[in-house]
């Protein structure tokens, strides 16, 4: 019987070790920019505002929790998460956190400022299919290049105001970021709202988008 207690409690500890991966803020925030795109470690350092040795040390944790994979390009090493599967437990986990915990929904909504209108994903869809919404991702470049919602236009958040002129004003512009913790699509619908065009924001961000359009593609196959 300690025999078998102890093989137990090792295969606990085990799973445990990718639970523990998640139990750092640094760590959250660098998966949550690896869910845009694939970042070398200075540009994961620069993005998070943490020095290049302390996002390194935190990318070799969660690398040993399995959370995210490498790979050398030249002198410098380039991250990703570690597969959809891992995409899918940080959106999750984001999710359970704000539907649970009230603590994250005060420091979501001082952090985000007042709440601006959001728009969902089917009515989303829809709109584009009818071509009466103007759909902007106002993420940066970089993460914009790497993957986006099909139909969307890029205008980084810090660009937005001098390319006004780019959309139009007859129609709604939807503007979307990397999530619904994600400061750049209140700011751009606060933007577009101040120069007098009809606004909102995507109630998710492009990976939630990217994970339905998994889903949906997998049941048209099966």
């Amino acid at each position: 019987m300690d025999s078998e207690r102890g093989h137990k409690d090792a295969l606990f500890e085990s799973i445990a070790l990718m639970g523990k991966g998640f139990a750092s803020p640094v760590r959250l925030e660098l998966i949550d920019l690896l869910a845009q795109a694939p970042r070398t470690v200075r540009e994961l350092a620069r993005a998070s505002d943490q020095s290049t040795a302390n996002a390194s040390q935190h990318l070799q944790a969660l690398q040993a929790a399995g959370l995210v994979a490498r790979r050398r390009e030249g002198t410098s090493v380039r991250y990703a998460l570690a597969g959809e599967d891992v995409l899918q437990l940080w959106v999750a986990l984001r999710s359970a956190s704000a539907g649970r915990l009230a603590e994250v929904e005060r420091a979501a909504r001082e952090y985000l400022g007042e709440e601006v209108e959001a728009i969902g994903r089917e009515e989303l869809l829809a709109r584009l299919r009818r071509g009466d919404v103007v759909l902007i991702d106002v993420r940066p470049e970089e993460e914009f290049a790497a993957g986006h919602i099909e139909g969307s236009q890029s205008i980084p958040i810090d660009e937005l105001e001098r390319r006004l002129s780019e959309l139009p004003e007859d129609r709604e512009v939807i503007a979307y970021c990397r999530g619904p913790f994600c400061a750049y699509a209140h700011e751009a619908v606060r933007t577009l709202e101040r120069s007098g065009r009809k606004a909102r924001r995507l109630q998710e961000g492009w990976p939630e988008w990217r994970l339905a359009s998994q889903s949906r593609k997998r049941k048209r196959a099966a």
